[in-house]
């Protein structure tokens, strides 16, 4: 064993695996990280190799982990030292890559989740979208592979938009035959990612309108890494004079892994304090 507090969070999403390995033994420290989409695959399996992948690949051991945290589909994930809530994950991974924010937004596959925070992570307020898949990144790829588009790509020819066209946000297959009413229509593809991108982001300024959130505001997830609706969000929140300050990281995608790992270490302390009391009484 290592005196080093080796800490792993892994986030079992709709679409995609994270995992995240850290030292917390002092000041937190982001030693590796790893992200796998799920495909037709066994969450379970994939979720075992990456563990494995990253504890062969930095020389540990299932032994050098003080704790294996999970947070999404933590029943996915084997040899667990415990697990713990998405909310509570995305909010300390928020902090932790963009300290100083007040409002967390998880931008997952399925919803997304206004958060206010805390200094340390601590959720004190939220807001959630209901599961309608129109309003999700899950329904961004959907409509990415319509369109024969990389989910990789849709960020940059967003951008490229003159003239956007919004589906309708009602449901899903509302929006989906909109969509496909508009590639018959001969609505250019920046014009129609432009359009999804729009109709998503005014899903998230109302959940931010009505949370009351403060800035600045850090979104995490999948989308987060799309610049095209990071821009969406931005240009509804100027539109509605709400002026929301918004930032993102390169690493927005890990934050739930991440938040994880790091309440990991949190536990691991308690734990270990709560035995030394013992000990010495």
């Amino acid at each position: 064993m290592t005196d080093n507090l080796y800490t792993l969070g892994i986030d079992v999403g709709g679409s995609y695996i994270k995992a995240f390995l850290m030292n917390c033994s002092n000041e937190p420290l982001v030693i590796d990280k790893r992200i796998e989409k799920i495909r037709k695959r066994n969450p379970v399996s994939v979720a075992e190799e990456m563990i494995n992948l990253l504890l062969e690949k930095n020389r540990l051991t299932h032994d050098d982990i003080a704790y294996l945290a999970s947070t999404g589909e933590g029943e996915m994930v084997k040899r667990k030292t415990g697990h713990f809530y998405s909310m509570t994950t995305h909010a300390r991974g928020g902090i932790f890559f963009n300290p100083g924010v007040k409002t967390v937004v998880d931008m997952g596959a399925l919803f997304v989740r206004a958060i206010k925070v805390n200094n340390f992570g601590k959720v004190l307020d939220y807001k959630m979208t209901g599961q309608c898949a129109s309003g999700s990144g899950q329904f961004i790829e959907n409509i990415t592979r319509y369109l024969g588009l990389a989910v990789e790509e849709v960020g940059e020819i967003s951008l490229q938009a003159t003239a956007p066209e919004t589906p309708s946000g009602i449901c899903a297959v509302l929006a989906e035959t909109d969509v496909i009413n508009m590639v018959s229509r001969g609505i250019s593809t920046p014009n129609i990612v432009k359009g999804i991108h729009l109709s998503i982001a005014n899903k998230v300024v109302r959940l931010l309108s009505s949370l009351k959130a403060e800035s600045p505001i850090v979104l995490t997830g999948g989308m987060a890494m799309n610049k095209g609706m990071v821009q969406a969000v931005d240009e509804l929140s100027k539109e509605s004079k709400l002026n929301y300050l918004l930032t993102s990281h390169p690493d927005s995608i890990y934050a739930g892994a991440a938040g994880a790992a790091l309440w990991g270490a949190y536990r691991h302390k308690l734990l270990k304090k709560k035995d030394e009391k013992i000990i010495t009484t």
